[in-house]
């Protein structure tokens, strides 16, 4: 009955489909930073950020998700000011250093195009430290435009694994009049976060860990200031 909807539908199923081992070792990286008590970092910049988000601090969310969260990197400030200054090079380093990062952390980066300074930059950092890196991508906008970096590289050149979102260039589902509209990045990211993180914690359940989740605060009867205290230490935003 309606256009978008069965688009989606049909998107979320194309999204799985060929990239099953990507997500299942994914899932156990996850996993592992549950097991061995570390934590998982995400970085978007623009709408990407809200795929980080969406991971964290959120009812039957994770406490062990650290969003790198910037003023900078949001439209809060400016849509357009947000939009140049990912492509400025130093900033990720700036934004790094205020985030306690240990090798055994995962990040998760998300990018569409994987062509900008602060998400590139963010993952070479993360790669000198030894961290494993997930990006979360579209491989069509990837290969279709050149990086905006010095270096040359993308994100996918950089990721230890990719899951592709699988968002067709400009980010569309539909046409209305001429028009690329029906965006879908923001669905598939948090399609994907979300399944790779509830894969994770089967894992970590399966291995004994008491698993760091927060109950929703609109009920009552529950508190989650047993993990806040448990991560304020370690994660800046809390």
């Amino acid at each position: 009955m309606f256009e978008y909807h069965e688009k989606i539908l049909s998107h979320l199923e194309r999204l799985i489909i060929g990239q099953e081992e990507a997500i299942q070792n994914a899932s156990f990286w996850f996993g592992q930073t549950l097991i061995k008590d570390r934590l998982v970092h995400t970085f978007g910049t623009g709408h990407s950020h809200m795929i980080g988000l969406e991971l964290f601090v959120r009812a039957g969310g994770l406490a062990n998700v650290n969003a790198m969260l910037d003023s900078t990197v949001m439209t809060n400030e400016g849509a357009r000011r947000s939009a140049e200054i990912e492509r400025i090079p130093g900033i990720a380093k700036i934004i790094w250093d205020q985030h306690q990062i240990h090798p055994d952390d995962l990040f998760i980066i998300i990018s569409n195009s994987g062509r900008n300074a602060m998400p590139l930059e963010m993952a070479m950092l993360a790669k000198e430290h030894g961290n494993k890196i997930v990006a979360i991508t579209s491989k069509e906008q990837t290969a279709n435009y050149p990086s905006r970096h010095a270096s040359g590289k993308k994100l996918i050149d950089l990721a230890d694994l990719i899951l592709d979102n699988r968002v067709p260039s400009g980010d569309g589902l539909m046409r209305i009049d001429g028009n690329l509209t029906g965006p879908v990045s923001s669905i598939s990211g948090m399609v994907l976060v979300n399944l790779i993180a509830t894969e994770g914690m089967k894992q970590a359940a399966s291995a004994g860990v008491k698993l760091p989740v927060y109950f929703s605060q609109n009920i009552d009867g529950f508190s989650n200031e047993e993990l806040y205290t448990l991560y304020e230490d370690r994660i800046k935003h809390l």
